[in-house]
């Protein structure tokens, strides 16, 4: 398998899943954009974005859908929850919510507080989208309940995609905003080997292929 992954981008996810059922990867680091700054990129993914999972004929572009295909195909039930378990729909539930409903407002934070030119920024879309996602997360406390992993009494790729979306608040200055069940919540997850693993391999893969070890968080 290969995972094209921008440093801190979406593709973490996937990259944590990998680590995470052990399995054999090459890593191909792109500069964010990709679509910007690696125009040959367009090739393999017309999108143009981050990530992008070459596995055999299989070619997948969602971040949250990397990680349900990895535990489904290849992760003999360690990283999903099968669908003859009790909390079956729940993992779906928080595996797509960590993305649709937590990673998105967060990217408008980015883009219009931080990364289009100063004429275009808009304190005003930063202010409503992040009051956005943050009333989100704490409905998210609700139905998290206390629990240390989200569903089926284990780590799961659910995890990995809400964890991406907390990862992702930290850099868009909204770590200091996220209520105290979030914040545990995160610890525990960063605890797990396989986000350190993650955090190592994008590194020595970003020094070896000449990219900017600098997060990019929009994805591509």
């Amino acid at each position: 398998m290969k995972l094209h992954h921008c440093v801190g981008a979406r593709s973490f996810r996937p990259l944590c899943a990998l680590e995470a059922l052990g399995l054999p990867y090459e890593l191909a680091m792109l500069p964010f954009p990709p679509r910007v700054h690696a125009k040959e990129y367009f090739a393999l993914n017309p999108l143009g974005t981050i990530p992008l999972l070459e596995d055999g004929d299989t070619r997948m572009t969602e971040s949250a859908a990397i990680c349900e295909y990895l535990a489904a195909r290849h992760g003999a039930g360690g990283l999903g929850v099968r669908p003859d378990e009790a909390e079956y729909g729940r993992y779906l539930n928080a595996l797509h919510f960590g993305e649709a409903t937590l990673t998105f407002p967060q990217t408008l934070v980015l883009r219009y507080g931080r990364f289009e030119p100063p004429e275009r920024r808009n304190p005003g879309i930063v202010e409503d989208y992040a009051r956005w996602f943050l009333s989100r997360l704490k409905g998210f406390g609700a139905v998290l309940d206390g629990r240390r992993f989200v569903c089926a009494g284990r780590f799961t790729a659910a995890d990995i995609s809400i964890g991406y979306a907390l990862m992702l608040a930290e850099f868009a200055g909204l770590g200091d905003q996220l209520p105290d069940f979030a914040r545990t919540y995160w610890e525990g997850l960063k605890s797990e080997p396989s986000y350190a693993r993650a955090l190592a391999a994008e590194q020595r893969a970003a020094e070896a292929q000449g990219v900017s070890p600098v997060p990019s968080p929009l994805g591509g």
